[in-house]
């Protein structure tokens, strides 16, 4: 449900205005990976891997333990459960938000904007939506610490996008692999 429900606005902009130029998917960046120094762009990879592992650490550590993040299907569930939290991390979530938010929005705002201000906004609204999701139920330093962490990583992702002649990929695998890990520690109980 996430993927339509987060692809119809960016599916509806593309019939209106682009389907005569280009395939949907590579209009949202679902396209190959096309660098111009593969080693400068694998070190911003792992930069990218870690913050988003320091990110997801910090977050896990200093949140309430009584927020149910959306993996928290998966508490204590082990191996049993870790196919579907894999389905979960990178098609359910992963999949749909970098569509969304670094293939539609941040692209479209970028090339009206310039890239430094399209892609801090679709990170403002990346980091919103996921701080909405404590908002109201904790102090305010909680869910702005979620915006704050969130944003971070989703102006990295959109960063390592442009980077990558605006293939979504890169973000997809580093989303992902920042889901499945924050999963991983769900499933064996280590948050």
């Amino acid at each position: 449900m996430q993927i339509i429900a987060l692809s119809f606005v960016p599916f509806v902009s593309w019939i209106i205005a682009a389907r005569k130029k280009e395939k949907f998917a590579a209009w949202v960046g679902l396209k190959k990976v096309a660098v111009a120094h593969r080693g400068r762009f694998i070190v911003g990879i792992a930069v990218g891997a870690l913050i988003a592992v320091a990110i997801s650490f910090v977050l896990d550590s200093v949140l309430p333990k009584d927020i149910q993040p959306a993996n928290g299907r998966f508490a204590d569930k082990g191996f049993t459960a870790l196919l579907p939290a894999m389905i979960f991390s990178f098609a359910a979530t992963a999949l749909p938000e970098e569509i969304f938010f670094r293939g539609f929005i941040g692209a479209k705002l970028s090339n009206r904007l310039g890239f430094a201000i399209g892609n801090t906004i679709q990170a403002i609204l990346f980091g919103l939506l996921h701080g909405a999701a404590v908002f109201g139920a904790y102090e305010p330093q909680i869910p702005t610490l979620v915006i704050i962490f969130t944003g971070t990583m989703g102006w990295t992702m959109g960063y390592i996008n442009k980077k990558a002649d605006g293939s979504i990929i890169p973000s997809i695998c580093l989303h992902g692999a920042s889901n499945l890990y924050s999963s991983i520690l769900i499933l064996f109980a280590l948050f």
